[in-house]
């Protein structure tokens, strides 16, 4: 088990310089400092001088990846590339273009996302798992058709819709809970309550088909048919033997989820005035503020491979042969 983890911890370093290497190139070599610097100050009539003075306050002046008018490590050291990109791997980030500790805005922001995102996440996998388990249960009933068939309709509604018309109904016809907005503490409840269920409806149709396809894919293997020969009701097929087996493709869709609920929704924040990472990572890229949005992709990328490493892990909680790959 050890040696296990150890081996995959192995491969997160590799992978987290080359997202770093290519956030670098994508930030200052393609899109160089000067470029940056035009568009916060206008394409139109902007002097060299106020280019020059721009890059200055942010630190952008500096070379690249090597720095001739310096001496020994400083050659290296006072570039843009360790200033700007080195101290990621520390969780250094640094401060925005408009002067904002980037760290201080995550770890305030983080708690607005992360309370919209754990409850929708939860609440969405029992809600899919139990109407998956409902059709295989009704399978070749009219129930099975008809649920497939709101699926179906769920799915071909785009997520804005949902947005919209909760807010309508739910926030201005009945006027049960706030349209926008956010309070801290316990008053958060009414302005999480409609994104989240509004979250749970709009992942319903997608979610319960995929979770119905991992358990017919169990229900016709041979230990079913086993477990139908003993006698064993319908019931304890389902809860004992099918969703048992089924468990590590639902671990992978949840534990590489899990990341993501940290970035926040960039949709759902934004509509409903949620402080949180999502809508902070619109407003970076609406104000062109390049070392928020540079931030929160290596972010992202980190987060994301640290998701795939607790699936791999967690899949030897649920299958033990896994050890031995």
């Amino acid at each position: 088990m050890i040696n296990y983890i150890i081996k995959r911890l192995l491969y997160v370093l590799p992978v987290l310089v080359g997202v770093n290497i290519l956030t670098f190139v994508l930030f200052f070599v393609v899109n160089t400092p000067d470029d940056m610097a035009r568009m916060q100050l206008g394409d139109k009539h902007v002097s060299q001088a106020a280019v020059d003075n721009w890059k200055l306050q942010r630190g952008y002046n500096l070379p690249l990846l090597w720095n001739e008018q310096e001496t020994g490590f400083a050659k290296a050291k006072k570039t843009i590339f360790f200033e700007k990109s080195v101290g990621l791997f520390f969780f250094d980030l640094g401060i925005s273009d408009n002067g904002r500790d980037i760290v201080a805005d995550i770890s305030q922001r983080m708690w607005p996302s992360l309370a919209i995102a754990i409850p929708s996440l939860i609440f969405g996998v029992l809600a899919n798992i139990t109407f998956a388990l409902l059709l295989i249960f009704y399978r070749g009933n009219f129930l099975e058709f008809g649920g497939l068939f709101i699926c179906i309709v769920l799915m071909s509604i785009s997520g804005l819709f949902y947005i919209i018309a909760g807010q309508y109904f739910v926030g201005k016809l009945l006027a049960l809970t706030p349209i926008s907005g956010y309070a801290p503490g316990a008053d958060a409840f009414k302005f999480i309550i409609l994104p989240v269920l509004i979250g749970i409806v709009g992942g319903l149709g997608s979610g319960v088909r995929w979770y119905r396809t991992l358990f017919l894919e169990e229900s016709v293997k041979d230990y079913i048919r086993t477990a139908k020969a003993k006698g064993l009701s319908s019931l304890q097929i389902l809860f004992k033997h099918v969703l048992k087996n089924a468990m590590i493709p639902i671990l992978t869709g949840i534990v590489v989820v899990l990341p993501l609920l940290f970035m926040g929704s960039l949709i759902t924040e934004s509509f409903f005035g949620i402080p949180g990472l999502g809508s902070y990572t619109i407003d970076a890229i609406s104000s062109q503020d390049f070392a928020i949005v540079r931030s929160m992709v290596f972010l992202g990328s980190f987060l994301y491979i640290i998701g795939l490493l607790l699936t791999d892990i967690s899949y030897t909680l649920v299958d033990p042969r896994v050890r031995l790959d």
